[in-house]
């Protein structure tokens, strides 16, 4: 490196000697950022950003030009890369190509600027994760942009934006995606591509429809299309499996989506639309719903399954045409929040609605008691009595074909619930969160139309070999009991699709797994299994989720890469060193792509 003059530099691409630029940034942040990689200029009123940032691990610094002897802890010659610039809320309206001398950058955030361009130069940070760029004046993005394929956040609401490219399919890893507050009239169907999306921000944009590619992405767990022009929503968007917040407010929907495989759905947000008729075909699959928000619609009833959404902690029916509601709405063990305010209420007083959700749903309990018994030989079995009387939902068994008798810390299952059940048909059976210590023996009677069972949260060591007999089970759920193997008569069970056996004690991955070749879905994740056989592994030809975390795996076997049917792998919290944790985290794909190249030849 050459020697410089007092107040002049030379620019290295150039050769040309320029003055020294007089610096708006502190010559202390600068010396600061070379040690941490981090550099914060936020709110600090610059137009342009200054050469000496760009240039920051580039040039020389200053105090190596002078004549003095370094303490540890300031040897320039040591500093690290910048990883991190942060340039909010200043008054930039354009960004330099020079952008591209920090290559190291993994974080970038520019919002709150003036910015109408971007540099084609922005496409070589190819280190970047995370971009934020909400709150300008962007009406298009370069297509080097697209290039990023390691980034995992970009964030754009509040820009000028009316269409977007198929380009954007291809940032495969990207997991958060914020479009909202802008003037976009459609979404490209390559958002498919972008399996790893866990939360998606479309809201206040001028769409009118979704593309049905939108069911594509598996790991979407917060969908936000709020304040758009929606007249519906894709039937497809129901395959959305791990979907838990789905905001709709503010559209012109007139139907509640039905979504039959949401069953991970905490929160839906369907406020201020024309939504007039609630089925019960739009509740009924909603069993982990908590917040249902359904205000200023034209709701003229509510259908009796709302009182099968167990697990509702806030009912929003503000501004309706709801005339009555079920009493049962006052057995709900979890509701907190109960608004009824804004409707035509012929059964309860105005008054009663101002003292709050706890006396509401006193008085719609007390209104349960005084109903006239119809048929009173029915009632032990009436789903209409107080939460501590209800032992059996008929209701539940008629309609929706279940059989629930779940959080009743029972060690057995009474004979009459299964004699409830007569000559009814039922598809799902849920014993969850007893004391159970073995399959219930009468499950067998359900054996011919049994598809989806719940034992999970009980005490069982074992699962008997009564189990194999139950040859139209789908879905089974065991986790956190008490066991160590399965039985191998199971392998029978030739419907079986998904599995979870999470928070047991199993020290080996079960052998039988291996046998059962229709299976998509298996979550063994917090037991002690130290290894899996990756070659019986590759069999399981249609198996796309597999979760081994937190167990005791010492060794990752590199064949692990040949089963490429799998779309979500999960190996977090075991033992093992190889894979590093850095491989692990760049997601499905990535990894076994990893274990295949370490594959002997």
């Amino acid at each position: 490196m050459s020697r410089f003059k007092r107040g002049v530099k030379v620019d290295s691409r150039s050769g040309f000697k320029q003055e020294i630029e007089k610096c708006p940034v502190p010559y202390g942040l600068l010396k600061s950022a070379r040690k941490s990689g981090q550099l914060n200029l936020s709110g600090r009123g610059l137009t342009e950003v200054p050469q000496s940032v760009w240039r920051l691990n580039i040039d020389t610094p200053e105090e190596a030009q002078q004549n003095v002897s370094f303490a540890a802890t300031d040897r320039w010659w040591e500093q690290t890369d910048l990883t991190k610039l942060l340039l909010s809320s200043n008054k930039l309206e354009t960004l330099s190509e020079d952008v591209k001398l920090l290559p190291a950058l993994v974080v970038l955030d520019i919002h709150d600027n003036q910015l109408r361009t971007l540099p084609a130069s922005i496409g070589e940070l190819e280190q970047l994760q995370k971009l934020i760029l909400s709150h300008n004046k962007l009406t298009e993005l370069p297509l080097e942009i697209w290039k990023l394929i390691n980034l995992r956040c970009l964030h754009l609401q509040q820009n000028l934006l009316e269409q977007l490219p198929e380009d954007l399919g291809q940032l495969c890893h990207l997991e958060d995606l914020d479009l909202s507050n802008n003037k976009l009239i459609a979404v490209p169907g390559s958002l498919a591509n972008l399996n790893n999306l866990v939360k998606l921000d479309l809201s206040f944009n001028n769409l009118k429809s979704l593309p049905p590619a939108i069911s594509k992405m598996k790991n979407l767990r917060m969908l936000d299309c709020s304040c758009n022009h929606l007249e519906s929503v894709p039937p497809v968007l129901a395959q959305m499996a791990f979907l838990e917040q789905l905001y709709l407010r503010h559209n012109k929907l007139r139907f509640l989506p039905e979504l039959p495989s949401c069953k991970t759905l905490k929160e839906l947000h369907c406020g201020n639309n024309q939504i007039e008729v609630l089925e019960a075909e739009h509740l009924k699959h909603l069993s982990s719903l908590s917040v249902l928000e359904l205000r200023d619609n034209k709701v003229k009833s509510l259908p009796e399954e709302i009182t099968l959404l167990q697990g509702l902690e806030r009912l929003d029916l503000t501004n309706n045409d709801i005339t009555s509601v079920p009493c049962g709405l006052g057995t709900l063990p979890k509701l907190k929040s109960l608004a009824l305010e804004g409707n035509p209420l012929r059964t309860i007083r105005r008054e009663l609605l101002t003292k709050g959700t706890s006396e509401l749903l006193k008085f719609l309990r007390s209104r349960i008691q005084e109903q006239p018994d119809d048929n009173p030989k029915e009632e032990p079995k009436t789903a209409m009595t107080l939460p501590s009387q209800a032992k059996i939902n008929m209701h539940a068994i008629k309609t929706l074909k279940t059989l629930d008798y779940s959080e009743k810390q029972e060690a057995c299952i009474p004979d009459e619930v299964f004699d409830a059940v007569s000559d009814s048909v039922v598809v799902n059976v849920n014993f969850s969160k007893n004391q159970l210590t073995a399959v219930p023996l009468r499950i067998v009677e359900l054996k011919n139309t049994l598809s989806d069972i719940n034992l999970g949260f009980n005490k069982m060591s074992m699962i008997s070999l009564e189990f194999s007999k139950l040859q139209q089970l789908i879905h089974v759920d065991l986790r956190n009991n008490l066991l160590t193997s399965l039985p191998m008569e199971i392998e029978v069970l030739s419907k079986l699709r998904s599995i979870i056996l999470s928070f047991n004690r199993f020290k080996s991955f079960p052998e039988v797994l291996y046998s059962i070749f229709s299976l998509e879905t298996i979550l063994i994740s917090n037991n002690q299994i130290g290894g899996i056989n990756p070659v019986r592994l590759k069999m399981l030809d249609k198996l796309s989720t597999l979760d081994l975390q937190n167990n005791d795996i010492m060794q990752v076997p590199p064949e692990l890469g040949n089963c490429t049917s799998l779309r979500a792998l999960m190996l977090d919290g075991n033992p093992f060193r190889n894979p590093r944790a850095a491989v692990v985290a760049k997601g499905t794909d990535a990894l076994l792509e990893y274990l295949r190249s370490r594959i002997p030849t």
